[in-house]
């Protein structure tokens, strides 16, 4: 059992492996026991199961905290809010393709199972890199710091520009080189049927398997932004890796209770655009001043602050909406 204790990363193998065997037994227990049947998920199921996923993610900072120590924990934390707040704008992108591909409410759960393993394995792969790049390079953080400002800004300007689904290069090149089916196949991502121009059976992919691919490229093109936005605020794997996954977890339980209040949460993506500027500042400003790094304690209670500030602002100014609803 020496194997356990050696080095991966700069962690034990252990600590991986029950972080690894937590994530699993997590997936077990959502796919295997709640959610074995396909059906529509409430937004009170939806809310308490993200509540739980919120609470045992941040839960885990105690255990961070114990093995690592207290500047690890809040570092945990701060990655672990700032990647939950990122996964909020990616909410909008996942409902505008859903509604695009007509995905009816009790498979969507599905797409988004599925969607999560190809998560783990993709920022796996991202932060491992990133990762190796950091240690050889330390210069990259700088890079990486003007990226996010840049992204930042963009975010602000383009803040009222949907996404625009059949537009995308990617889902135009699938449609090209797949043969898709009119429509659904129930929750069947391939189906065979007979080929309209030949009568053979061949393969077909159902627009949900086209659902799925767009949604994974979709967290890829976030994770661009928010692989590089948590290692601002540290360079630790092990942290990186673990505030991501958590926070990318409950996603799929928040997804079913925004979805039908994406319009509350307009104004969020301003205090994001902010949020993205404050991390990528903090090195230089850190450099400016004579700091090694901005305090974490600072760093997270401006974080917060940021969000806390957007979350009301926005649900100030759409509080019509909510009248219009309950009416």
């Amino acid at each position: 059992m020496e194997f356990l204790t050696y080095l991966w990363l700069g962690k034990p193998v252990w600590m991986w492996l029950a972080f690894m065997g937590l994530v699993a037994v997590l997936l077990a227990l959502d796919l295997g026991v709640l959610h074995r049947k396909q059906r529509e998920i409430g937004v009170r199921e939806s809310l308490l199961l993200s509540a739980f996923y919120i609470v045992l993610g941040l839960a885990f900072s105690g255990f961070v905290w114990w093995q690592l120590g207290q500047t690890a924990a809040v570092n945990y934390v701060t990655g672990f809010v700032v990647e939950k707040s990122l996964a909020m704008d990616n909410v909008f992108v996942i409902a505008m393709i859903f509604t695009y591909f007509a995905v009816p409410r009790q498979y969507q759960h599905r797409v988004l199972f599925w969607g999560i393993l190809g998560v783990i394995v993709l920022r796996a792969i991202m932060i491992g890199v990133g990762a190796t790049i950091v240690s050889e390079f330390g210069w990259v953080l700088y890079i990486f710091a003007a990226f996010l400002i840049f992204t930042g800004i963009k975010m602000w300007r383009m803040v009222d520009t949907p996404y625009d689904v059949s537009g995308s290069p990617l889902l135009r090149w699938l449609r090209r080189h797949m043969r898709v089916t009119e429509g659904l196949r129930g929750s069947a991502f391939f189906v065979r049927e007979a080929d309209p121009r030949t009568g053979a059976m061949v393969r077909h992919a159902t627009p949900l398997f086209l659902a799925l691919v767009m949604i994974e490229f979709a967290d890829l093109v976030f994770a661009v932004d928010s692989v590089p936005a948590i290692f601002a605020i540290t360079t630790d794997p092990f942290i990186v890796y673990t505030s991501n996954i958590f926070a990318i977890l409950g996603l799929r339980a928040l997804y079913f209770a925004l979805s039908a209040l994406v319009e509350r949460f307009h104004y969020l993506k301003y205090a994001l655009a902010v949020l993205l500027v404050f991390i990528g500042s903090k090195i230089f400003v850190a450099d400016a001043l004579g700091l090694a790094k901005i305090p974490p304690l600072a760093s997270l209670g401006i974080t917060v602050a940021i969000l806390a500030t957007g979350i009301a602002y926005s649900l100030w100014r759409t509080r019509d909406q909510q009248v219009a609803h309950a009416s």
